[in-house]
């Protein structure tokens, strides 16, 4: 060959080799987003899950005193029930300890000025700020709760003056991620409105932070901010994924009490925002069953939490019905996630709302004469999605969400009359990542979703084992790679590419290609830290129910409830439920419970269970702190 022809078929050798590489690169990044996605909703799913036995437990269970147990059980209510007394509550949170010469944090006014909303967006940016004194935290909560009271379900959002309005979707705790926002886009204002579309706290370090920011702008801005509330603005979320454990943490004694008022602010956040009468801005989404006038007319305050519907204590079915049926219509725009199937199907992945398709959207946006949806709740890889032939909008706005480098995150700008939609990109990712190459930030994220993968892995040891050695009769140690794939992903519950991971999380024989199933259960990578593996502390606020009801279901009394008892526990309440739990759901949750997985369930192990999923806050010690934190 001539030097021109070989220097053309090496730059063709190259450019084949390049390709190869990236496509590689992307298959790697596809898996790993994969199981990133699919353990976050295998967590929700089992979140809802065990808090719906749970409260079917303290509510339907028999009078432990008629059984000879010796302990009450209250009759729980419903979460969707409000105490009588809960505004006092709140002006009671306010009277949080004075100022000392101890504290050397900012001063704010009530109301906040612009000046106090500067102060408090230079405060956060600093590494090593003063926390914010707690009585100032209550201040602007308070304040916030009686502005949100007077603003209706859907906010009427205006371009009138703006001729353009910024949406953000799902922040976490990424304080980070919203300084970013505002420096790129400005502050919120009256000729610069935003959306800010829930999700404002949970996984982030900073929540309080990001809520209190926002909460700010809305208070200085009241003509430039809407607030929508997410599925994470629920107490109980909030309590298995972290904001729980960051204001206990922040505001040891006086945390009880600003959760208490967070609560407050949580139930008159809006559920939704129309933006010129064009476009619908919601959390999760809509279901062939959402009817804005509905929503519009619901009374919100009285949902504490969506991850219980509401009982009447009507005996008449009827007012039963229309609690659900109201339940659902809130439910679903802040639970539910698109789908490119037609239809409207129950959200099994995550457990709650729905799935909803292109053809549901397009009937809904007719019924109420709307141009499109913009939704949230869903990370992105690029922070955005455009779905149902352009009519479903995914904004998410919280970038390294599952590790750094995991996602972009974005926020749109619905410009001019026709509110056309041009979206910003951005990330936060730690100096120490820019200088990475692009394979070293693949195998970053890559080495963490694998890390997560293990810990659900060996979780499910028993249960795995059980299939394994049901497909391996003749104890050989080996099974076909289809057997393992199937096993894992039935008794996981994740659904992932296992045929092409199983090189990461097996040995196989070289000859056969068969798998050596016992080193599925090896540490194949570093473990998880210590403090993202803890989970929040809550308070043991039913204990001595839980305690009877143990006994009652324990009925050998053992001190241990074996999965006999444990079913005819579930029948015993199948009576009282209209969905009772079918089979497999019974082995799922008491697996759950059964963390040592020694087979059985102990009182610590129901006990610890319940904690992780209980409400919170609780009624805690109301000591004066007069210290921030």
């Amino acid at each position: 060959m001539t030097k021109v022809e070989r220097t053309m078929k090496a730059a063709i050798l190259i450019q084949q080799w390049y390709r190869r590489y990236l496509a590689r690169m992307e298959v790697r990044r596809r898996y790993t987003w994969t199981i990133f996605q699919s353990i976050e909703y295998a967590g929700e799913q089992d979140q809802i899950k065990l808090y719906n036995f749970f409260n079917a437990l303290l509510t339907h269970m028999p009078d432990p005193a008629a059984r000879g147990v010796g302990s009450d059980v209250s009759s729980k209510s419903s979460t969707a029930t409000t105490s009588p007394n809960f505004e006092d509550e709140v002006e009671d949170c306010v009277s949080i300890s004075t100022l000392d010469n101890v504290y050397k944090g900012i001063h704010i006014n009530s109301p906040l000025t612009r000046q106090d909303l500067d102060a408090l967006i230079e405060s956060f940016r600093k590494k090593k700020q003063h926390r914010l004194h707690a009585k100032y935290v209550a201040s602007i909560l308070k304040d916030a709760i009686a502005h949100l009271k007077r603003l209706p379900n859907l906010n009427q959002a205006s371009t009138a003056i703006s001729k353009q309005i910024t949406i953000c979707g799902d922040l976490h705790g990424k304080l980070e991620d919203l300084l970013v926002v505002f420096h790129k886009n400005g502050l919120p204002s009256a000729e610069n409105p935003y959306v800010f579309n829930g999700d404002f706290v949970d996984r982030g370090k900073k929540g309080l932070e990001v809520l209190l920011l926002l909460l700010a702008c809305l208070l200085v801005f009241p003509d430039g901010v809407y607030l929508n509330r997410g599925n994470h603005e629920d107490l109980i979320m909030n309590a298995r994924y972290g904001f729980v454990r960051e204001m206990k943490t922040k505001y040891k004694q006086n945390s009880d009490r600003l959760l208490k008022l967070i609560e407050g602010v949580y139930r008159w956040l809006p559920l939704g925002a129309v933006v010129n009468n064009k476009v619908l801005v919601v959390h999760g989404g809509v279901s062939d069953a959402t009817d804005l006038d509905w929503v519009r007319s619901l009374d919100r305050y009285k949902y504490v939490s969506l991850l219980r519907p509401p009982v009447s204590d009507s005996t008449a079915s009827g007012a039963e019905v229309v609690d659900k049926m109201e339940w659902k219509q809130v439910f679903d725009v802040l639970w539910s996630d698109p789908q490119n199937l037609e239809g409207c199907v129950p959200n099994t992945l995550r457990g709650a709302g729905t799935y909803f398709g292109p053809d549901v959207t397009d009937r809904f946006l007719e019924k109420h004469k709307l141009m499109f949806v913009v939704r949230s709740h869903e990370c992105k890889t690029g922070g955005y999605e455009i779905a149902h032939g352009g009519k479903l909008i995914t904004i998410f706005s919280a970038s390294n969400y599952y590790e750094l480098g995991s996602n972009k995150g974005a926020y749109v700008k619905l410009v001019g009359p026709q509110l056309d939609p041009h979206f910003v990109q951005f990330t936060t990712a730690a100096a120490r990542t820019k200088k990475l190459t692009f394979r070293q930030r693949v195998g970053l994220v890559e080495s963490s979703a694998l890390r997560e993968l293990s810990g659900k892995v060996l979780a499910a040891r028993e249960s795995l084992l059980d299939e394994f050695r049901k497909a391996d009769p003749d104890g050989t140690g080996f099974i076909t790679v289809t057997e393992w794939c199937s096993a894992m992903e039935s008794r996981t519950g994740l659904t992932i590419p296992w045929r092409m991971l199983r090189e990461k999380l097996v040995s196989q024989d070289p000859v056969s290609k068969n798998v050596e199933y016992m080193t599925t259960f090896q540490e194949h990578l570093p473990g998880k830290k210590a403090s993202e593996a803890t989970v929040v502390e809550t308070l043991y606020r039913n204990k001595s129910s839980l305690e009877a009801i143990f006994r009652i279901i324990d009925k050998d009394n053992s001190g241990y409830i074996s999965k006999e008892e444990f079913a005819d526990a579930c029948a015993l309440l199948e009576q009282h439920l209209q969905n009772p739990f079918s089979k497999e759901q019974q082995l799922d949750i008491c697996r759950s419970m059964d963390i040592n997985k020694d087979g059985m369930v102990d009182l610590n192990e129901f006990l610890e269970t319940f904690r992780l999923v209980d409400m919170a806050p609780h009624d805690g010690d109301d000591a004066d702190d007069s210290s921030p934190g």
